[in-house]
Order: C-alpha cells, then sequence, then structure tokens
C-alpha cells in the first residue's frame, strides 16, 4: 500500500512530544531533540513546521533567530530538520525547508542560514555563507551557508552570525 501524501503545517500546541521523538529518531542521538525542546522553552522557535502523515507528525523543521556582530539584522537559523527514517527519502525534508523559507520570507525575515550538507541545501540557493562576507563560531567552511530572502538583505553587511544559546548545548 503506497503512503499517503505529507502535508505541512505550523506545530500545534500538541506536537511537541512527537517533535522530540522526530529528532531523536532521526539523529544518532538525542541532542538536536534536545535543542528544539531548548528553544521552544526560550521563545526563541521563529517558526516550527511539521509533516504529518495520517495526523502523524513525521517530520520537522525549526528557525530561530540569528544575530550578525551581535546585532539583530532579520536573520534566522534554519536548525535542525528532521524526518523519521522510514520516511527519509521521500522528498519530506524538501518540502519542509521550501515551505520553512517560504514562511520565513513571507514573515519578512531578511536572510537565512544553515550549517548542513553544501550538496543539499544549494538547491534552495543557498550559497557559502562566505560569497556575503559571513562567517560563524563553528569554522564548518563551505557546510556554513546563507541565502537572502528579501533581495539585497545582505548588501554591504559581514560578519559574525551567531545562533542562539540554546546552540551552546550542542
Amino acid at each position: 500500500m503506497p503512503t499517503p501524501p505529507a502535508s505541512i503545517r505550523l506545530e500545534r500546541p500538541g506536537d511537541p512530544e512527537s517533535i522530540h521523538a522526530v529528532h531523536a529518531a532521526a539523529f544518532p542521538t538525542d541532542a538536536e531533540a534536545r535543542l528544539v525542546d531548548s528553544l521552544r522553552a526560550r521563545g526563541e522557535l521563529r517558526l516550527s513546521l511539521v509533516a504529518t502523515c495520517d495526523d502523524a507528525v513525521v517530520g520537522h523543521i525549526a528557525f530561530s533567530p540569528v544575530t550578525l556582530d551581535g546585532a539583530d539584522r532579520g536573520g534566522v537559523g534554519l536548525a535542525p530538520v528532521a524526518v523519521l527514517p522510514e520516511q527519509q527519502s521521500k522528498g519530506l525534508g524538501a518540502a519542509l525547508v521550501t515551505a520553512g523559507l517560504g514562511e520565513c520570507r513571507a514573515a519578512g525575515a531578511g536572510f537565512a542560514v544553515v550549517l548542513g550538507e553544501p550538496g543539499y541545501y544549494r538547491r534552495f540557493g543557498f550559497r557559502p555563507a562566505s560569497d556575503f562576507g559571513l562567517s560563524s563560531v563553528y569554522d564548518a567552511g563551505d557546510a556554513f551557508m546563507a541565502i537572502e530572502l528579501r533581495a539585497q538583505a545582505l548588501a554591504g553587511v559581514a560578519g559574525l552570525v551567531r545562533y542562539g544559546a540554546a546552540f551552546d548545548a550542542l
């Protein structure tokens, strides 16, 4: 029997336990699951979307505020994104990224950054953050990427991007 198509929606009050389970199943440790819990507890989830299949949460993506040289310049960090192992390779991660970037753009975010696999994130328009003069504390080279969500949002700015304090535990 084919898998029913998933839908993407905003996180709801009953979702946190399922979201935690998705991240715990998708990664080798529960660090990302705890990160999402911490972002939520700190009120730092700018956007939290879930992918559902038959009303069950099977994927999740989080966006939280980032600073540029200590200032809020309207940027968000995409992290983390996860899909249950048995639901991977079906396009759910890509659907979450696409929907999330669209929601962030609609909400007025100027840019997004991600620390991830360049081959995966380039298809969404991400480029090495160094192309924009951005750096991070993670010494990630081309794996640290950025995308402008608003035209010229990163024009004339450069500096160190920092994620929120919840990321310090990773």
